[in-house]
């Protein structure tokens, strides 16, 4: 157990209202130690969850979230203390209790599900031993804490449980262990569930099972709920209320329908200009962004936190601290810490738009010459003995200055097709790649410098990718040496550009990559495969650890080099809105077989393919024309289509349609004895179903179907 000494733990008196709340904060305000002096990382933070509310506190990195967390389960690191204020769950103080009565509520008043499933479960430990010991906690016996296993197990929707209670971590999907995750954190039935970032890193349809699972539990169960994300659709389509948080300090707070309707602070309308939005796309507007970066905790003593970076900041926000000013809006009050509230949808955009006549420009991209080309890809790995076609007969092309985006559940091959055009893993005989019409060898290590050059990556994970060794200027710089045309104060000017592109503030260039987070990190690594102005960029997932506002800046970079140097992308995400906005053309894999292709307008507004619109029924939306407020002021999307069972394996497959095991439209038995042609759907739209394309745009002007 962490936190202040227990002689300055602040006490206070329990009111009514506190015991009637599933977690009470009041004037929180908590330190870090570093380098001899204390540090405000939260200030005067106050909010409150009722019973069985869900409520969604979001704001970039660095704003504090996790702080809230770890102050609440009191748990902060060993330099981090409460300086003033209070907190109480279920009308217990916190801070008040004994080491024997802290470790009795945090076995069964409150819970914490972690954003990484897999570094929360011991890999040593079976399946059952893990649960089994959250009721062994909670006062359980073994016998019942094993049958007790059995049951919430069924409860989070692991259907035949008692097929992986011998299973360890590994052995499982990540949707499956974030599954037992919650299934342990509901095992002493708490007051509160705090989820700290719970499906980022999950394709779209296991993270809308995941949410679907929180608000059936929270509804079964009566628990409140913190929900800290920064995915504003997700926090829309789950919370009733939501706090918005900017260095340290709660800026904004109301109905979550209210907030996300009518923001009314600076920092809450930028975020939201900062989404893809469905109908938008590179060719017709830029994103807009935050200007400058956050504050360094302790460094704003006097006006207003956010007014270095906001446009509508004058002397006043400088010189006076805005009070919480409280209106009364739709679903409740409304608070905001803005001297100009009423104007902040008036915010004037940070990021200028496409000049028409270049939007046009980029419109027409689509017809130039071919730059990648693959012919019949093909891989097949063998574990322990038994072959898995990993891809299976991927054929596709890739125009200079498009973008082509890959989409699919985990496992459907997107990231080992991407492996197989760079030639990180070689095809299997019969497969051809060819880079401007010439054959290209199907191994980096047989590629000539311009060939590798030509082609780069951007990966998910940029642990993997960057030196801990070197300082960023080094990695940056490095790439940079290999660039013939540039010497001297030329190299110093493009390193420059490109440490602004990507948003990196110049105090970083000496550290270390141990020394940044996660999404300086990969600010790094997008800034290092920029470097030597390749022909195709692979991106797998490269903003998937990014805040909103710095995947905005991203993606606007991506977009700006696409249309000055005429660069292709592979772009791989589960973020469809993303992809959408991103994309040219989209093509769609599952079990590593191409199931549709063709412009991505076309593929997002049908008609598509059963799968892709399962895909996309899942994905949560913030946009009114799909969303709408219910009376509790929670924004609900139009109906998600689920699909029954899990991937099928590719050491395995089923004949006939790969799909026609999960698939809601499965005509009979043509779908599981003859494999499905491609139907034209026009303008290079393709789709690999036995359902005419006639009979699919029918189908899908209808409710959506379902499949037990």
């Amino acid at each position: 157990m962490n936190g202040p000494p227990a002689h300055s733990f602040p006490t206070f008196d329990v009111s009514k209202s506190d015991r009637t709340d599933a977690l009470t904060i009041v004037g929180l305000t908590v330190t870090y130690r570093t380098r001899g002096r204390e540090r405000e990382v939260l200030q005067d933070v106050s909010l409150r969850i009722r019973r069985g509310e869900a409520y969604g506190l979001v704001g970039e990195s660095g704003c504090g979230k996790s702080t809230v967390a770890m102050a609440i389960l009191r748990y902060l690191p060993r330099n981090g203390r409460v300086k003033a204020g209070r907190i109480a769950i279920a009308g217990e103080d916190v801070y008040a209790l004994d080491a024997n009565a802290l470790r009795a509520m945090r076995a069964n008043a409150i819970s914490m599900v972690y954003q990484d499933p897999s570094r929360a479960l011991n890999p040593s430990l079976t399946i059952e031993r893990q649960v089994s010991e959250a009721f062994e906690a909670a006062g359980a016996d073994r016998d019942a804490a094993r049958k007790s296993t059995l049951d919430i197990l069924h409860r989070v929707r692991i259907a035949a449980p008692e097929r992986i209670l011998d299973q360890y971590p590994h052995q499982l999907s990540g949707g499956m262990q974030q599954r037992v995750v919650i299934a342990m954190a509901l095992a002493s039935n708490p007051a509160l569930l705090i989820l700290d970032e719970p499906t980022t890193g999950l394709d779209a349809t296991v993270e809308a099972e995941v949410l679907e699972l929180v608000a059936q539990l929270r509804e079964d169960f009566g628990t409140a709920v913190l929900f800290i994300s920064h995915n504003l659709a997700v926090i829309g389509q789950m919370c009733e209320r939501v706090g918005v948080l900017y260095a340290g300090k709660l800026v904004e707070e109301g109905a979550t329908a209210d907030v996300f309707a009518r923001p009314r602070h600076p920092y809450t309308v930028g975020l939201l200009r900062c989404l893809p939005r469905a109908g938008r796309s590179k060719d017709t507007e830029r994103l807009d962004t935050i200007a400058g970066n956050l504050p360094p905790p302790g460094s704003v003593t006097q006006g207003c936190i956010y007014a270095e970076r906001c446009r509508l900041a004058d002397d006043r926000c400088r010189r006076d601290a805005p009070p919480p000013y409280r209106v009364n809006a739709p679903h409740g009050d409304q608070m905001a810490r803005c001297h100009y509230h009423e104007r902040a949808m008036e915010l004037p955009r940070v990021t200028a738009n496409l000049p028409m006549a270049v939007a046009q420009q980029a419109a027409d991209a689509t017809s130039a010459a071919r730059v990648l080309r693959a012919v019949n890809l093909s891989k097949t790995f063998h574990a322990a003995g038994t072959p898995l076609r990993a891809v299976d007969d991927v054929s596709l092309e890739l125009a200079a200055g498009e973008t082509l985006g890959l989409v699919g559940e985990s496992g459907s091959g997107k990231t080992t097709l991407a492996k197989l055009l760079l030639g990180l893993i070689a095809p299997d005989a019969g497969s051809t790649l060819e880079l401007d019409g010439t054959p290209l060898p199907s191994r980096v290590t047989r590629r000539n410098d311009e060939q590798v050059k030509s082609l780069q990556i951007v990966f998910q994970n940029p642990d993997s990718a960057l030196n801990r060794a070197h300082s960023v200027k080094q990695l940056i710089g490095r790439a940079l040496t290999r660039l013939a045309s540039l010497r001297g104060p030329e190299q110093h000017a493009r390193l420059a550009s490109l440490v602004a592109a990507v948003r990196l503030p110049d105090r970083y260039l000496d550290a270390r990559t141990r020394q940044l987070s996660g999404g300086l990190k990969q600010r790094v690594a997008i800034a290092r495969a920029f470097a030597g102005d390749p022909r195709v960029v692979v991106c797998d997932e490269p903003t998937s650890a990014l805040d909103v506002s710095v995947q905005a800046a991203i993606l606007n970079l991506l977009a700006d080099l696409q249309r000055d140097h005429g660069v292709s992308y592979v772009f791989i995400s589960h973020d469809l809105h993303v992809v959408r906005y991103l994309s040219d053309r989209i093509a769609v894999l599952y079990v590593g077989r191409l199931l549709e292709i063709g412009p991505a307008g076309a593929v997002f507004d049908g008609p598509h393919h059963p799968y892709t619109e399962a895909l996309l029924s899942s994905v949560p939306t913030l946009d009114h024309a799909e969303a709408h407020a219910d009376g509790n002021g929670t924004a609900q999307t139009k109906p998600r289509i689920r699909l029954s069972g899990e991937l099928p394996s590719p050491a395995s497959p089923p004949s006939g349609c790969i799909f026609h095991t999960r698939c809601p439209r499965k005509l009979g038995d043509i779908c599981e004895q003859q494999e499905p042609p491609f139907n034209d759907a026009g303008a290079g739209h393709r789709i690999r179903c036995h359902i005419s394309v006639e009979d699919l745009r029918a189908q899908q002007r209808e409710a959506p179907p379902t499949r037990g």
